[in-house]
């Protein structure tokens, strides 16, 4: 019972129908207003059988919450109502449990949600696998690589602020337990001509406004731009700002996710430096100029955009304007230079801008592949999503929309074949009959497009590699010799008559009849786009740069390399990328994600008929739905089915106890449903119309109702038979108590009235005795204070009479003193007054020089020389006195605590002030090793007889014997080794043999890098050729770090005169064999208790985990 309160399947509480197999009757109209309900109540998502449709909200809905995750999880596609996370759980489940390779093709125009539906997949994939340090580092970069790629490939349209201008699919690699461990990406046809010109109420790409808007004002003058939009050509400003994009916090979004996925700092920065050197490019402007032979040529006309185009790319700026006013032709052994005329120089200027930033995307796409690719070489399964651009049919079609229809075409080709495909598997599977099914083959228009000798594509590069005048008309003209008889090829210059009066035709135009309707392509820029030609000279422009990036994107401008033939076209590459797509996907098991947009006002809660009409149709849905319904409409396992239907039948209610086929056909003949309607497979019911299944759901809706009628009877009835029951028990229990309540009650009263009478007694009687007492007390005290009266007059005479006595003999001194004076006085009057002046100056004086000498001999600070106290000045003319007295002390306490010294302590003080000079307020580390003492040899190895080999193999002086951690090149993993330091070599031994493994003569030591932060982790630089070298630069932890390093530097300097380069930074690089790796510091916790956690996140970062 409890099974059946929970939301068991699709068609409870159902808004519309779920899932369109169901719908009935079936047509445009009708599957239109499902849709349109379905919307109108929030619901986004419908089924065809296993198609998802997705309807764009242009709002936030609450239904991707890590809740919702949870009920999607591990549940049966059907089990819950339509949600894109049911079809990607399905996926991730096949492909974890059933080793089946997937892949999703989230298809439809633009604007309609793909890229939001690649991310929600992505999202739910990363939710449900599993868990761990290295697992969730390998999500985020797979989540990280989307900012990355959308800034730099997508763009504001006119039907979409956040469109897709390029093609990817992204293969993600999982374990056999289903966890990540990489991905690989392709992109497809970057519309690169965006760079350079965008349509009316559109934006270039997202980077350029991110970078102008979030960059630093220290960022921008390096890269010389300024933060004004109209400042560059290539920025259209109808359009420059986008309500509710904050470009400004983007950008920090994409720094932040270049930084996870892997990108090095210096690579961000030439990866910057490009971007506006793009932008800066359309800035550049061209002026006309006569030659003596009458020729036309161009030049720059302010050359100082040029000048700074130079200093960020770093090529010389003769060359790049020799590149922009002419042009090398190479024909056998002979070049030919002709000038460029002002035309020739802004195609130039443009193509250079376009294959600049177009080669920098391919770069971008390959180097995310490098961080994110599996590390594992262990067979891996594969589930692929694909986001790629939907049909598009514009006012004005050229080549772009051209291929990107012809993309379309194909997918169109395999989703049907894949679709017919699956249906007759599981036919066959279940043990059904199948039936030939008629639906519309468009691969006569792919033949049109494609076909190697009368293809269109294949006629655009026959007419771009022929000699001679090659223009767009002239295509025209071939294709209509070539494909006027075609059905799906219209034209007005084609040998087909019925088209020669169609005014809708223009004569410049071609029309195609797509799958999802006719397309009419402008020709004009056909040939130019399919070409995409960059001359030869910018390519070796490009080449002689400076910049490692930029000359890694032109490797076709090495004059070493340089090849005469004319490299593919756009078109043929295109081809070819779209063919290796479609073998990898029939490889898989597909899934597909068919995105619909609403309206074109990119506005919540507006449904428009008509062009969600046009979309349904070219998206083939309802073909979909018909070739889904051709055999059986529905299909569920027989266990599901009589879970849901059983109550429909006395005999399978509430339990069936034997086999679910056998309970379902026991069901359906108690239910008289016509043989014909269904059938039974191997292990699901067939039903073949979705009325006999409504009739089911119907008949289910009423027995529930008579259920709930018949429980809550049976509930009332036992509710009030409990009820009685408990409120007699509660009468008898209620009486019992109020009972004894009453006889506890008057005990009480009886008890409290007896305390009472006794307490009334106790008080009388201890009155009565009080009083008594108190009457004594007062006769006592009188006697007291009567006696204490008289002793205190007499004292106070006696007191009066001795005060008088010591007056009069007081005074009596007092007279005789003044009287002795003034005889004194008298007498010595005559010589006192010329020599009292200076007698009692230097009386005074004396005594004052006398008491400051005695003050300080009992204020003298302690003999420590580190002891700064000094006891206070007492006068002002004593200030030189007080400042010598004092620089005296301190050097006399300072040689008598030297005296002290033996030579053994006078080499351990200079070591540590050699230590302070290096490393005082440098290293945190430091302040906790000034009280320790430098020891050396800490494993005492001559005394031990474990290293009496090595003690053997050592014959020089061991000037520091210690055990370090050596840090593992490769993974970053320790190992405990024996590291010991002599006059003219640093030797490195196994801890538990003593053999030794590495030496190194101090000669070959470069430099020592470690931290600013408190940890023992150091690197060991090694001369490049040195013999030592050879597998890189040593990476240890120690616990002695300032000891060692303070040491390795003073034997050097002993040994070869020369200061070792102590390098104390939190980034830097260390060589491994051939490669540079950069040693990261960051925060966080060690496992190893002091040692620091090393991990090598890729191949060129080694992050170091300290405290």
């Amino acid at each position: 019972m409890a099974k059946m309160e929970v939301k068991t399947s699709l068609l409870d509480n159902m808004i519309g129908v779920g899932d369109m197999v169901l719908l009935e009757p079936l047509n445009e109209d009708s599957f239109i207003n499902n849709l349109k309900k379905r919307f109108d109540h929030s619901e986004i998502y419908t089924y065809i059988g296993s198609v998802v449709v997705s309807i764009n909200p242009y709002r936030a809905l609450p239904i991707y919450s890590p809740e919702k995750v949870e009920e999607y999880r591990n549940r049966n596609f059907y089990e819950l109502s339509p949600h894109i996370f049911a079809l990607s759980d399905e996926a991730y489940r096949s492909l974890r449990d059933q080793d089946k390779d997937q892949c999703i093709l989230i298809t439809g125009e633009s604007g309609a949600g793909k890229t939001e539906a690649s991310k929600l997949v992505m999202s739910y994939v990363a939710a449900v696998c599993g868990k761990g340090a290295e697992v969730n580092q390998v999500k985020e970069q797979l989540l990280q690589s989307n900012p990355v790629l959308e800034a730099f490939g997508n763009a504001k349209t006119v039907r979409n602020d956040n469109s897709s201008r390029f093609g990817k699919y992204m293969d993600i690699e999982f374990d056999f337990k289903g966890d990540p461990l990489g991905g690989v990406i392709s992109n497809y046809l970057l519309e690169k001509s965006r760079v350079v010109k965008q349509p009316r109420g559109e934006r270039n790409f997202h980077i350029f406004y991110q970078l102008l808007s979030g960059a630093s004002e220290d960022l921008l003058n390096t890269l010389k731009l300024e933060r004004d939009f109209s400042r560059y050509n290539y920025l259209s400003l109808d359009s420059a700002r986008v309500n509710g994009v904050d470009d400004a916090v983007n950008f920090r979004t994409v720094r932040n996710a270049m930084q996870i996925v892997g990108f090095m700092e210096h690579e961000t920065q030439s990866i910057l430096e490009i971007v506006a050197a793009v932008l800066k490019l359309g800035n550049i402007e061209f002026k006309p100029e006569s030659r003596v032979n009458g020729l036309d040529e161009s030049k720059i006309k302010d050359k100082n955009e040029l000048k700074e185009i130079c200093e960020l790319t770093g090529i010389d700026q003769s060359v790049l304007e020799r590149a922009f006013s002419f042009r090398t032709v190479e024909a056998k052994q002979e070049k030919v230079s002709t000038t460029l005329n002002v035309a020739q120089a802004y195609y130039a200027r443009d193509a250079l801008a376009k294959n600049l930033y177009s080669r920098l995307f391919s770069w971008l796409v390959t180097r995310i592949n490098e961080s994110i690719k599996a590390q594992t070489k262990v067979r891996k399964k594969v589930m692929g999503v694909l986001d790629i651009y939907g049909f598009e049919i514009f006012e004005d079609n050229s080549f772009e929309q051209f291929i990107i229809n012809y993309c379309n075409e194909k997918l169109q080709q395999i989703f049907i074949e894949l679709t017919l495909k699956e249906e007759q598997e599981e036919y066959i599977r279940e043990g059904i009959e199948w039936t030939h099914i008629e639906y519309f083959n468009n691969a006569i228009i792919c033949d049109l497009i494609e076909n190697n000798q009368t293809g269109i594509l294949a006629m655009l590069d026959e007419e771009c590699l022929r000699p001679g005048t090659v223009t767009d008309d002239t295509f025209l003209e071939k294709l209509n010799q070539v494909c006027a008889t075609h059905q799906h090829f219209e034209s007005r210059m084609s040998k087909c008559s019925r088209f020669l009066n169609d005014t809708s035709l223009p004569h410049s135009c071609f029309r195609i009849q797509h799958y999802a309707g006719k397309v009419m392509y402008q020709v004009e820029g056909f040939v130019d786009k399919n070409n995409d030609l960059l001359y030869r000279d910018l390519s070796q422009a490009m080449w002689k740069a400076n910049h490692s990036l930029i000359k890694a994107l032109f490797p076709e401008g090495n004059p070493a390399k340089i090849n005469l033939k004319r490299p593919p076209t756009a078109g043929s590459q295109f081809k070819a990328s779209v063919a290796t797509l479609m073998k990898n996907l029939q490889t898989k098991n597909p899934n597909y994600i068919r995105c619909i947009k609403p309206n074109d006002k990119k506005a919540a809660h507006i449904f428009n008929e008509a062009l969600v009409c046009h979309q349904v149709r070219y998206l083939g849905l309802l073909e979909n739905v018909r070739v889904r319904r051709a055999g059986y409409a529905f299909r569920q396992p027989y266990e599901l089915c009589l879970e849901r239907y059983k109550m429909l039948c006395k005999q399978t209610w509430p339990h069936w106890r034997g086999p679910a086929r056998a309970g379902v056909e026991v069901l359906f003949n108690e239910l008289e449903i016509p043989e014909e309607e269904y059938s039974f497979g191997r292990s699901k019911i067939f039903i073949r119309n979705p009325r006999t299944l409504f009739k089911l759901e119907d008949l289910r809706k009423q027995r529930l109702e008579d259920l709930a009628t018949l429980i809550q009877k049976i509930y009332r009835g036992w509710k009030c038979r409990t009820r009685f029951l408990v409120m007699k028990r509660s009468q008898i229990v209620i009486a019992s108590w109020y009972r004894r309540y009453a006889q506890q009650k008057k005990y009480q009263q009886t008890k409290s009235s007896a305390i009472v009478v006794q307490s009334y007694i106790r008080g009388w009687k201890a009155r009565k005795l009080l009083r008594e007492l108190k009457h004594q007390k007062r006769c006592n005290e009188a006697v007291t204070t009567i006696a204490a009266y008289w002793h205190g007059t007499q004292a106070r005479r006696e007191l009066k009479r001795l005060k008088e006595e010591a007056r009069r003999k007081h005074a009596v001194a007092v007279i005789w003193a003044y009287w002795l004076g003034l005889k004194v006085r008298r007498e010595y009057r005559k010589f006192f007054r010329a020599n009292a002046g200076r007698k009692i100056y230097e009386f005074t004086l004396q005594k004052i020089m006398q008491k400051y000498f005695l003050e300080m001999k009992n204020k003298m600070p302690s003999l420590s020389p580190i002891d700064k106290n000094w006891p206070a000045r007492p006068y002002l003319f004593l200030d030189a006195t007080h400042k010598e007295l004092k620089r005296i002390f301190h050097l006399w306490r300072c040689k008598t605590y030297r005296d002290q010294f033996t030579d053994q302590q006078k080499l351990i003080y200079e070591e540590k002030l050699e230590a302070s000079e290096l490393f005082k307020d440098k290293k945190a580390l430091y302040p906790a090793s000034v009280g320790q003492p430098f020891h050396g040899a800490y494993l005492e190895i001559s005394k031990n007889p474990k290293y009496k080999k090595l003690k053997e193999a050592v014959e020089e002086k061991i000037i520091i014997a210690e055990v370090v951690n050596k840090i593992n090149r490769a993974n970053g993993k320790c190992a405990s080794r024996i590291f010991l330091l002599t006059k003219n070599n640093v030797l490195l031994a196994d801890q538990k043999s003593g053999h030794i493994k590495s030496e190194v003569p101090l000669g070959d030591v470069t430099k020592v890098s470690m931290s600013s932060q408190n940890d023992g982790f150091f690197a060991v630089h090694l001369k490049e050729g040195s013999g030592a070298a050879g597998k890189g630069d040593f990476l240890f932890s120690s616990d002695h770090l300032i000891e060692m390093a303070t040491k390795l530097y003073r034997t050097t300097l002993s040994q070869t005169k020369q200061k070792l380069n102590i390098e104390i930074s939190d980034e830097f690089l260390v060589q491994f064999r051939q490669d540079k790796v950069c040693v990261k510091f960051i925060q966080g916790n060690q496992k190893n208790g002091n040692i620091p956690t090393c991990k090598r996140k890729n191949n060129r970062l080694l992050e170091v985990a300290v405290p």
